[in-house]
C-alpha cells in the first residue's frame, strides 16, 4: 500500500556558461611573429548541482588580441570581468542555497534522512514531494486501475458483507497484489462526519473479487477506501488508494467534528502527540502511550508500533503518511503530508497486549 498510513528539490543548471559569444565582435587578427596556432579548449564538466569553480574558457577568437593592448583598455576589461565573474558565481551559489526560481513545486521534506518500517512500500521524499502533497481516495479511478463494487446494500446496524474488484486499464481484474503492512488489502471505512472509523482486511477470491464482513452502525454516507499495490505483468509496482461511496438508508444526523487536542484517552490509555504540521511540508508527529501503571509496551501491528490514517474534513482526501520502523524514547514518529490548510482527523491504531486500540484526534494545520 502507498502507507498514506501510511510522499523538492531545486532545479541547478549543469553549468553556468560566463563566457559571452564573440563569433560576432572578436577584433580582426593582427599578425604576429612568429604566428601561432590557435589551442583549442575543452573545458572540464561541472556536475550537476554544484557551482563551478570557475568560468568556462573563452573561446579561440577571444585570445586573438593586439599583441600591445592599451593600459586603459586592460584596466577596463578586468573591472568588467570581475564584475561578471562575481555576478554568475553570485548567481550559481544563490541557486544551491536557497533553491533559486525554478525550484521544485510542491511538497518539502523537513528531513529526508529517515527511514521507514519494513513493508512500507517504495517511496521517497525527494522528487516525489509533490505527488506525496495529493490527497488520495477521491476517485474510484486512478493510475489505471478501477474499483468496481459487487455488492455494497447495507441496513444500518445490520452485518452485512462488502464485496468489490479492482480492474485494470483493460477492464480485466486484478489479481496480483503486493504484501504491504503485512496484508496485500487495506479497507478503511468511515461515515461523512468522520465517525465510525473501521480498519479491516478483505480476503480475495480466484476471480480477484475482494469479500469482507462489515457492518454500518448509523444511516448515512460512509467512505469506503482501497488501498493497495497492484503488481503490473512486468514487475512494476504501482501504490494506489481508490475511494467509493457506500449507503446507509435511514435518518442522517452528522455530528460536530471534536475541537483540536493534541491527546485522547481510549480504554485507559492516554495518547499523546507533539509536532507542527504545515501545508505542504512532510513534517514528523511523534505520539506516546501512557496508562496508570506506567508507560505500556507497544506491540508491532501490520508490521509496525502504530498505524496512521489521517482524513481530510469536508472532502474527506487521504493522506499520505510513513510510520519509522522503532519508537525512539517511547514515541512512535509518523511523517505527514498535508496538502493544505484546514482540519484533519487522525485515527491512530496501536497494539497492547494483543489488543488493537483506536486513538482519535482532530488536527488543525494553519
Amino acid at each position: 500500500m502507498s502507507s498514506p498510513f501510511a510522499t523538492g528539490t531545486a532545479a541547478v543548471p549543469d553549468r553556468v556558461s560566463a563566457a559571452p559569444d564573440h563569433a560576432s565582435t572578436a577584433p580582426e587578427r593582427v599578425p604576429t611573429a612568429p604566428d601561432q596556432a590557435p589551442v583549442a579548449s575543452s573545458p572540464a564538466p561541472v556536475a550537476s548541482g554544484a557551482a563551478p569553480a570557475s568560468l568556462e574558457q573563452a573561446p579561440a577568437e577571444a585570445e586573438y588580441v593586439s599583441a600591445v593592448p592599451d593600459r586603459s583598455t586592460v584596466r577596463l576589461a578586468l573591472v568588467v570581468g570581475g564584475l561578471v565573474l562575481a555576478v554568475l558565481l553570485g548567481f550559481g551559489l544563490g541557486r544551491l542555497e536557497g533553491g533559486g526560481p525554478s525550484a521544485a513545486v510542491g511538497a518539502d521534506s523537513a528531513l529526508t534522512g529517515h527511514s521507514h518500517a519494513p513493508g512500507t512500500g517504495a517511496h521517497e521524499h525527494g522528487v516525489d514531494q509533490a505527488a506525496a502533497a495529493q490527497a488520495a481516495g477521491l476517485s474510484i479511478s486512478s493510475a489505471g486501475y478501477t474499483l468496481t463494487p459487487v455488492a455494497a446494500a447495507f441496513t444500518a446496524g445490520r452485518p452485512g458483507e462488502l464485496r468489490f474488484l479492482v480492474r485494470d486499464a483493460q477492464r480485466r481484474p486484478v489479481t496480483r497484489f503486493a504484501v504491504v503492512h503485512d496484508k496485500p488489502m487495506h479497507l478503511i471505512v468511515v461515515r461523512r462526519d468522520l465517525t465510525g472509523y473501521q480498519h479491516l482486511h478483505p480476503t480475495m477470491a480466484a476471480d480477484g473479487t475482494w469479500s469482507v464482513p462489515l457492518t454500518l452502525p448509523q444511516p448515512g454516507v460512509w467512505r469506503a477506501y482501497a488501498d493497495f499495490t497492484a503488481l503490473a505483468d512486468d514487475g512494476r509496482q504501482t501504490a494506489v488508494t481508490l475511494g467509493v461511496d457506500l449507503t446507509a438508508p435511514g435518518g442522517y444526523q452528522p455530528r460536530p467534528l471534536p475541537a483540536p487536542a493534541s491527546s485522547a484517552t481510549v480504554d485507559g490509555f492516554t495518547v499523546s502527540y507533539q509536532g507542527t504540521p504545515q501545508a505542504g511540508v512532510t513534517v514528523p508527529l511523534a505520539f506516546r502511550v501512557d496508562s496508570a501503571g506506567g508507560r505500556p509496551a507497544l506491540e508491532r501491528y501490520l508490521g509496525a508500533y502504530g498505524h496512521l490514517v489521517a482524513l481530510r474534513e469536508g472532502d474527506l482526501g487521504y493522506l499520505h503518511v510513513h510510520p519509522e520502523p522503532q519508537p525512539v524514547d517511547g514515541a512512535v514518529t509518523f511523517w505527514v503530508t498535508a496538502p493544505d490548510p484546514g482540519r484533519y482527523r487522525l485515527y491512530l491504531d496501536f497494539q497492547v497486549a494483543g489488543v488493537v486500540r483506536t486513538a482519535e484526534f482532530t488536527l488543525t494545520v494553519p
